[in-house]
């Protein structure tokens, strides 16, 4: 049965798999899922104990793990949309931070969207095509200090969206940009930021549009639109506050 209609893609009666959904942002789209009408949530976790939400499906996943990913792909095979979530940032530079630091990132951020897409591109298939949301960051189209790493991990997560697309024809694949939201996962960060529950809401009202890219806040459009200028002006943007 297809969940897909002439619009996009119908959440409502949907079977979603969320990763890295026991905190934070994934934790928002497995809530937010459930409010609209999923008939079920499967939501991911290393340790699936700490996943607290009433009404969803623990899972243990952990994407840089492939039998971790292939036994989440064999327990659900029902799943229509895969929420790509999970991701990790070390603080990196890349003169002088550990190179295993940025592997790390890299290991999560890119290798672990590719496992969970490939491993799930067949019950997708199987069930009508269905849906692919990744969540990336306005940092897949700039540097920021202290966390170049993480920039280059986004960077080649947004090409592996768009390079998906094409390779799943059948299925509506649709990236998220967002700026920085107010989640354990910026907590480090001391600049402005977002509601969590503002972007993946419209993470979500953009797969049942059927929009490709879906730009969460103002920062993330601005920085789309600054792809056409001079980089430099976007950094001094940054040393100046703007983000």
């Amino acid at each position: 049965m297809t969940t897909k209609n002439l619009n996009g893609f119908r959440i409502e009666g949907a079977v979603a798999l969320v990763t890295g959904a026991n905190r934070g942002l994934g934790r928002h789209f497995a809530r937010q899922l459930l409010n609209r009408g999923a008939a079920r949530v499967y939501a991911t976790a290393r340790r699936p104990e700490t996943i607290d939400l009433p009404g969803v499906v623990p899972l243990r996943l952990d994407v840089t793990d492939e039998a971790q990913v292939l036994a989440a792909a064999a327990a659900a095979t029902d799943v229509t949309l895969l929420v790509n979530n999970a991701g990790v940032s070390h603080s990196t530079y890349f003169l002088t931070t550990d190179p295993a630091a940025i592997r790390a990132e890299m290991e999560t951020n890119f290798w672990g969207t590719l496992a969970a897409v490939r491993a799930f591109a067949p019950a997708l298939t199987a069930n009508g095509g269905g849906a692919i949301l990744n969540v990336l960051s306005a940092q897949s189209w700039h540097a920021y200090p202290g966390t170049n790493g993480y920039h280059a991990t986004k960077a080649a997560q947004w090409a592996l969206t768009n390079g998906v697309r094409l390779e799943l024809p059948g299925t509506l694949v649709t990236a998220l940009h967002l700026g920085a939201v107010d989640t354990d996962f910026s907590a480090g960060y001391d600049g402005p930021k977002g509601d969590p529950a503002e972007a993946v809401r419209a993470g979500l009202d953009g797969i049942e549009a059927g929009a490709a890219e879906v730009l969460a806040d103002e920062w993330s459009k601005h920085v789309k639109r600054s792809l056409a200028e001079d980089p430099t002006r976007l950094y001094d943007e940054i040393r100046a506050g703007m983000v």
